[in-house]
């Protein structure tokens, strides 16, 4: 079987850890954090957003209980944007030189964006 070619080539500005909202599709205009970026198919894990039934077996010894499971499914990144610290209403990233460091912030407010360090969300 041929393997897939990836995606999404481009760059990708959101981080796990960012607040975003959903800007298009069944679950526009819902939010949460990011919990994963699966960034060679251009796609993120959100909390609570965009939500599937599986049915899961049980697994004692990782303590897991069968029956239906309700978790996150991805989403395509370009249908999401980073939520502004200031007015909580969607905003595009820009990068700027502050004190001679590369500082993410929101477009709409000029808010800078708080880092997420690699460690967030383990």
């Amino acid at each position: 079987m041929k393997k897939k070619k990836s995606l999404f080539t481009g760059k990708h500005r959101v981080r796990r850890g960012y607040l975003v909202t959903v800007t298009t599709g069944k679950d526009r205009g819902a939010s949460g954090k990011v919990l994963r970026v699966l960034s060679a198919k251009g796609r993120v894990v959100v909390e609570g957003v965009n939500l599937i039934k599986r049915a899961t077996k049980a697994n004692p010894q990782k303590n897991i209980k069968g029956g239906i499971v309700e978790r996150e499914a991805p989403i395509a990144i370009s249908n999401v944007m980073i939520k502004d610290p200031e007015g909580g209403k969607p905003s595009r990233l820009g990068v700027r030189i502050e004190g001679g460091e590369r500082v993410r912030y929101a477009k709409k407010s000029g808010a800078t964006v708080a880092a997420v360090s690699a460690k967030a969300g383990e």
